[in-house]
C-alpha cells in the first residue's frame, strides 16, 4: 500500500512545482519591459514587397544602313579616227556674189470709175414679153350652137350646169376635153361634150402669133328655157 500512496504523492508534488513554475512565468511575462523584450502581446506583421513593375519598352528604330556608293565609272573615250577628208586643208571661202537691188515696182496710175463706165458698152435690155390672151369660144361670129336638150332629161326634169376645161388647138379646133365639173347627169355631160367637141374657138396669141391653150367653158341646162 505505501508503494502506491508515495507514487500518488510525488506525482502531486511535480504539478504543483510545474504549477508554481508556470504562474511565475505568467508574472513576469505580464510586466511591461519584459513583454518588450521578448515581444510578447504584439501583433506580427508580415509586409508583401511587390517587385518593380518591368518598365514598358519602347520600339526604337532601326538604323539605316548606310548606301554604297557607287564608284563612278570612268567611261574611256576612244581616240578620234583621223579620216582623209579631215587631214586635208580646208578650202578658202569664197565670198558670195552681191545681191542684185530690187528695182522700184511702177504701179499703173488709178483709172477713174467714170472713165471705166463710160467705156463700157451698154448692156442690151432684155425684150419685153407681150402678153398672152385667152382662147375665146363665145364670139358672135363663130356661129357655135348651143347643146341640144336630151329628151329624155327633159322627160326627167334633169338640169344643170356643166363646167368643161377644154384644150384649143393653135387652129382654132377643140382638142382633149374633161369635165371639171359635173351637172349631175350623165347624159346632160356627155351632150355639152359632144357639141363643144364641134365648135370653132378663136385660139390665144401672144402679140401675132397663136398659141394652144386651156379654157373654160360654160354650158347650162334649163327646163325654162
Amino acid at each position: 500500500m505505501k508503494p502506491y500512496g508515495f507514487a500518488r504523492a510525488d506525482w502531486r508534488g511535480l504539478i504543483l512545482v510545474a504549477a508554481a513554475h508556470g504562474l511565475v512565468l505568467f508574472a513576469l511575462l505580464s510586466l511591461e519591459p519584459v513583454a518588450h523584450a521578448v515581444g510578447l502581446g504584439q501583433p506580427l506583421t508580415v509586409t508583401l514587397i511587390a517587385p518593380p513593375a518591368p518598365e514598358p519598352q519602347v520600339e526604337r528604330p532601326k538604323p539605316i544602313p548606310p548606301r554604297p556608293h557607287a564608284e563612278p565609272q570612268t567611261r574611256r573615250v576612244p581616240p578620234p579616227v583621223l579620216s582623209a577628208a579631215e587631214t586635208a586643208p580646208a578650202p578658202e571661202a569664197v565670198a558670195p556674189p552681191p545681191e542684185p537691188v530690187p528695182l522700184p515696182a511702177v504701179l499703173p496710175a488709178p483709172v477713174p470709175q467714170t472713165a471705166v463706165a463710160a467705156a463700157a458698152p451698154p448692156s442690151p435690155a432684155a425684150p419685153r414679153a407681150e402678153p398672152v390672151t385667152p382662147p375665146v369660144f363665145d364670139a358672135d361670129y363663130l356661129h357655135n350652137p348651143a347643146p341640144a336638150y336630151p329628151g329624155l332629161s327633159r322627160r326627167m326634169g334633169e338640169q344643170g350646169r356643166v363646167l368643161l376645161r377644154v384644150y384649143v388647138n393653135a387652129d382654132g379646133s377643140a382638142g382633149q376635153i374633161e369635165v371639171r365639173a359635173s351637172s349631175g347627169s350623165e347624159r346632160l355631160d356627155r351632150a355639152a361634150r359632144e357639141t363643144v367637141g364641134r365648135w370653132r374657138f378663136v385660139p390665144a396669141r401672144q402679140g401675132d402669133r397663136p398659141l394652144a391653150a386651156w379654157v373654160l367653158v360654160p354650158i347650162s341646162f334649163s327646163l325654162r328655157s
